[in-house]
């Protein structure tokens, strides 16, 4: 009666009246209040959906401890409360049970053979208990279910279970008290399970614990319900049942005996399988751990399955890639080599030049780069390397471009004859000496932004196109900035690439880098610092630079891997820092040089301090606003990837000018194109160029173009790049100063433009004493004479300058950055004429006149545009004109678009306005000097 009276306790441990009889004076025990929690409704599986197999990506819904799983050993809690946990579970399972989904076998681990003896230790697994026992610990089924559709091959256990016979439910319960448990489950439904426990009522509780330690080993089985109350009570709630106890009740014991001691029957049965999968997956640590785990171990076993073995591909997939790169890289090398042992032979015999004017930026720049594949499309000129009888050239365009515009350089190319003779009916085809190849995969990664040397990688049909074209002939690859990927299709094509290594590139190229190249080649820079990756440094370093250089009011703030001024800022600590006149009147009573040992100097780096930080917050201005609205958004990309700061000249005539060089594969540094920049957008972005440079001595030049290109070669840079430099008037001294401010180890735009200024006035240009030298032309020059007609000029101050540089053969002034919306209006061919009908045009007689740089046709929104003429004065006047009617043509009163040529004009008048006043102060102080200018 008292164990009667316990099991009813438990099993109702919410009913007060059972509580009340636990309260003996000399009890200490207390059972806690178990709320009565509702359970998960759980979804049949239909019988026809056995056999699913589910998604091992699919995360399944995650069961809460509340819902119907089986008991497993870790579930089990020890002790008296142990009933009312099993009383939650066997409410919950009185719902039907959906079957366990089958896994499929290809997103599991390896599986352990169910044939083999050891697979049923491994199956098995343990555990450690809170006592440091073992037990077995199953969980979440994988196994096939039995209710096959079709026959399928059957291991021994199956076949032994095909033998034994499940009796049916339909008997009288009154004669055979027989309780089925198929497929691990008790039929608490079933007749014989109902009225055994009707009748068995006052010992249930012993045998429901029995029969739930029983499902773990039964699948299938039928037990004896009449043998069932005579199992001993020490094994009712025990969590090892013997058994021999369990085999006791089972009808066919034999037969159930035979398949029990087979390998792996410990995972059949009731959470059998997920006890296997638990296995695999490692031991559950904990009760609560395990419970929770149950109802993700399937799903996790398929995904750990292919986890692991994608982290090997993909392992395996690194390791190919570094072999493959570190392979190209030595190749490059090889063949450099190679190319520097027959230099001097391939450059006067016949080769052939593979232009890939390839943008192999960082991705992180790549993506911030506006029209990515029209920004690689800016270097047409690079066709006009056929200018050398010995070259052809193989040109690798991003775009496709349509029949119209290709058969435009065809022409434009073929006027090499008619310009050397001065007679249009000279001019020749010369499609078979230059080709121009897109390839296939342009189109194949829109959202990537990929450089060009990466979509040309991935074109298998255009790389054996080339290799075609250069069978039997020397070759090599020009890029553009160079990248990984260049090195990869230079060795598909076994050919050399007169460039930098790639990393090299990257790394000189940025500010900071080119900061170091300068400083080892011993040339002026503007004072600042580099390598600047934390606010605190940022700060530190400004502050320092501030107080070293009071005179400076203007500091520039660049990004290290920014191209075109777009990484640039400038803080006009003069306008904005409160201190700074304190700190100017200071400096200029000490002195410069006492000024760097005195206690002012103290002060002043405290005020500097303290205000700083909210003057860079409010009064920076970045170059690029569209790109960094805010201070905060500038600060995060300086400092991510790093940066410089340097000061902005001091002066009323500021010029910044490029100069191309070429290191040759024998070690020859070779200026190849040098020019004054125009700024149509700005003081601190480039738009253009006047052909060759008049800001600084030649000879001066000439000096610190070597000391960079021999600092460079020391480096192990190759091939073609560009240094910037600004050059300045201190108003001091009145001296010219020149500081070396950008290094580009790439092929650049106004490099191509050079070479088209050469091929349409088949001239030679002589960096060295910066003359541009072609054939004789007519006394007058045709933007003269347009001048003298009288026609539209962009502005009256235009036509009322005379020259005041000495005079040189020829000059140009180019652009490749020329933008306006309202192009995309009118076709080329269309706008051509136009130009043609306003006397826009190129005169082979005279080697002069207007040459357009056309880059795609369907949006049209860009081009670039080359001006050559006699004297500089007059080539300014004929560009600006020639913006002025192309905007005139486009454009109307109420629609005037985006475009930048209003900029450029303005920039022209005023380059013309300090040449008036230069050649005003010439005629002052040396009037015969001015007068040999006239003549």
């Amino acid at each position: 009666q008292q164990l009667e009276m316990d099991i009813k306790i438990m099993l109702d441990p919410e009913n007060m009246d059972n509580k009340a009889a636990l309260k003996h004076p000399n009890d200490e025990t207390r059972l806690p209040l178990i709320t009565k929690k509702k359970t998960t409704p759980m979804c049949s599986q239909k019988p026809g959906n056995s056999h699913t197999v589910p998604n091992p990506w699919a995360l399944p819904a995650f069961r809460s401890l509340d819902s119907a799983l089986p008991l497993v050993e870790g579930d089990t809690p020890k002790g008296p409360q142990s009933l009312s946990n099993h009383r939650l579970i066997l409410q919950a399972a009185k719902g039907t049970l959906p079957a366990p989904p089958v896994v499929s076998k290809a997103a599991l681990l390896p599986e352990f053979p169910r044939q083999h003896k050891k697979s049923a230790g491994a199956i098995y697994g343990t555990h450690s208990s809170g006592k440091g026992n073992l037990a077995p610990l199953p969980s979440s089924s994988s196994v096939v279910s039995p209710r096959k559709s079709k026959p399928e091959w059957m291991s021994p256990a199956q076949q032994l279970q095909s033998e034994v016979h499940i009796p049916s439910h339909t008997q009288d319960p009154c004669l055979d008290w027989d309780i089925a448990v198929p497929r691990g489950t008790t039929d608490q439904k079933a007749p014989g399970f109902l009225a055994l426990q009707h009748h068995h009522h006052s010992s249930w509780g012993s045998s429901v614990g029995f029969l739930e330690h029983s499902e773990r080993l039964l699948e299938d089985r039928t037990i004896n319900g009449q043998k069932l109350p005579q199992i001993p009570s020490e094994f009712a709630f025990h969590e090892n049942s013997p058994k021999s106890a369990i085999l006791s009740v089972i009808k066919k014991q034999s037969a159930v005996g035979k398949i029990s001691n087979l390998a792996g029957q410990s995972c059949r049965g009731q959470g059998g399988t997920a006890g296997a999968a638990a296995v695999v997956q490692g031991r559950c640590h904990g009760a609560g751990e395990a419970a929770a785990a149950a109802g993700r171990q399937q799903w996790a076993s398929g995904v750990i399955g292919t986890a692991w073995r994608s982290r090997r591909h993909l392992a395996r997939l690194r390791n190919a890639l570094r072999e493959a790169r570190h392979r190209h890289l030595e190749n490059f090398y090889s063949r450099a080599k190679h190319l520097a042992a027959n230099w001097n032979r391939i450059r006067t015999s016949r080769r052939t030049i593979i232009h890939i004017p390839s943008l192999g930026y960082s991705q992180r720049i790549r993506e911030h780069i506006p029209d990515l594949a029209l920004q690689q499309n800016l270097q047409m000129g690079r066709l006009c390397d056929i200018l050398d009888a010995n070259v052809d050239v193989i040109y690798i365009c991003p775009l496709a471009l349509s029949e119209e515009l290709l058969q435009y350089y065809n022409k434009l190319l073929g006027l090499q004859a008619a310009v050397r003779s001065g007679n249009p009916e000279d001019m020749a085809d010369l499609q078979d000496r230059f080709k121009i190849l897109t390839p296939e995969a342009i189109n194949s990664f829109p959202e990537h932004r990929m450089c060009l040397a990466t979509l040309l990688k991935y074109s298998p049909r255009t790389m054996q196109r080339i290799r075609v074209l250069i069978q039997s002939r020397d070759a090599y690859v020009v890029g553009g900035f160079p990248h990984q990927d260049d090195l990869a299709v230079a060795d598909v094509l076994q050919v050399p690439v007169l460039g930098s290594e790639p990393a090299l590139a990257q790394l000189y190229s940025s500010k900071s880098g080119s900061r170091r190249i300068f400083a080892s080649a011993g040339v002026p820079t503007p004072p600042g610092e580099g390598d600047i990756r934390s606010t605190e440094q940022l700060l530190r370093a400004l502050s320092r630079l501030i107080l070293d250089n009071v005179e400076v009011q203007r500091w520039l703030l660049k990004v290290d891997g920014a191209r075109g001024g777009d990484g640039t800022a400038c803080c006009d600590v003069g306008a904005h820092l409160e201190c700074y006149p304190w700190i100017l009147r200071e400096w200029h009573r000490h002195g410069a040089e006492v000024w760097r040992e005195s206690q002012a100097r103290e002060l002043a780096l405290v005020k500097i301090s303290q205000e700083l930080p909210g003057l860079l917050a409010q009064h920076v201005q970045p170059v690029n606003e569209k790109r960094f609205p805010t201070w905060e958004k500038f600060l995060q990309t300086f400092l991510t990837q790093g940066g410089a700061i340097e000061a902005f000249p001091l002066s009323a005539s500021v010029t910044n000018l490029t100069v191309d060089l070429l290191i040759e594969p024998t070690g020859e540094v070779t200026m190849v194109a040098s020019g004054d920049q125009l700024h149509a957008e700005g003081s601190l972005r480039s738009s253009g160029t006047t052909i060759p440079q008049r800001s600084v001595d030649p000879e001066v030049l000439r000096v610190l173009c070597w000391k960079i290109g021999e600092a460079c070669k020391s480096k192990g840079v190759l091939g073609y790049f560009s240094v910037g430099f600004v050059a300045f008037t201190r108003p001091q001294t009145g001296e010219q100063q020149v500081w070396a401010t950008d290094l580009d180890l790439c092929y650049s735009d106004q490099l191509a433009l050079t070479q088209l200024l050469l091929y349409m006035t088949d001239g030679n240009l002589e960096c060295g004493s910066s003359r541009l030298q072609g054939p004789p032309a007519s006394r007058e020059s045709k933007s003269q004479r347009i001048q003298h007609k009288g026609t539209e000029p962009v502005s009256r101050m235009l036509c009322c300058f005379l020259q005041a540089a000495p005079r040189s053969p020829r000059c140009a002034v180019a652009s490749s950055q020329l933008r306006h919306s309202l192009l995309a209006g009118i076709s080329y061919n269309l706008l051509l004429h136009s130009c043609e009908a306003h006397g826009v045009g190129f005169d082979l007689q005279e080697k002069q006149g207007t040459v357009f740089v056309l880059y795609e046709d369907q949006k049209r929104h860009s081009l670039g545009m080359l001006t050559i003429g006699e004297d500089l004065q007059g080539v300014l006047l004929t560009f600006a004109r020639n913006l002025f009617i192309i905007h005139q043509e486009i454009s109307a009163p109420n629609m005037q678009g985006e475009t930048n040529f209003k900029m450029a004009i303005q920039d022209i008048e005023a380059i013309l306005g300090v040449t008036a006043e230069n050649k005003l102060k010439l005629e002052e102080e040396q009037p015969w000097e001015a007068d040999a200018v006239k003549e």
